[in-house]
């Protein structure tokens, strides 16, 4: 007989692991060019400059800079502003 007999069903479920989503790199963070910013399910947050979103939605860096994110048109932008390195004086 290959059926469970009076244990209930809190033995029948999976233990799996959790899936690690959310923001990894924050507002004003230095990032390189591939680091992931964003692990999410669904378009929570969109791409903006110098950022790419993958297949699963994970939101990457494609330049090197600084992470900024804003809200146009209700929609929420991650972006990577380029760093602006002030010439020195001799």
């Amino acid at each position: 007989m290959a059926h469970t007999k009076q244990q209930g069903a809190a033995n029948r479920h999976l233990k799996r692991p959790g899936r690690r989503l959310g923001v990894k790199k924050f507002g004003d963070e230095i990032v390189k060019s591939g680091m992931i910013i964003i692990r999410q399910k669904g378009t929570k947050f969109h791409n903006g400059q110098n950022t790419k979103i993958g297949k699963d939605y994970t939101i990457y860096a494609t330049a090197p800079g600084k992470v900024s994110f804003k809200t146009m048109q209700g929609k929420r932008i991650v972006e990577v502003l380029p760093i602006v390195v002030a010439p020195v004086k001799k």
